[in-house]
C-alpha cells in the first residue's frame, strides 16, 4: 500500500500567492495543486475554494523555522 502524501507545515518563508504576505492557509485542490493564502485572501476566496472541493488547512507555523 503506498504511503500517504502530506504537506509540510507552513513556515515563515511561505508566502500568499496573491499578495506575498505571510501564508496562513493552504488550499489543496482536488486536481492535486495547492495554493497558499494570507488570512485576508483565504477569507476572500473561501466560498469559491469550497465550491471546488478544495481541502482548506489553516496552518500553524513551524516554530523551528521562525
Amino acid at each position: 500500500m503506498p504511503g500517504t502524501l502530506t504537506s509540510p507545515p507552513l513556515t515563515a518563508a511561505d508566502r500568499c500567492d496573491r499578495c506575498s504576505a505571510g501564508a496562513r492557509v493552504r488550499a489543496v485542490l482536488s486536481s492535486g495543486g495547492e495554493l497558499l493564502f494570507c488570512q485576508h485572501h483565504a477569507n476572500e476566496h473561501e466560498d469559491r475554494l469550497r465550491s471546488m472541493n478544495a481541502t482548506i488547512v489553516t496552518g500553524v507555523l513551524d516554530e523551528a523555522t521562525i
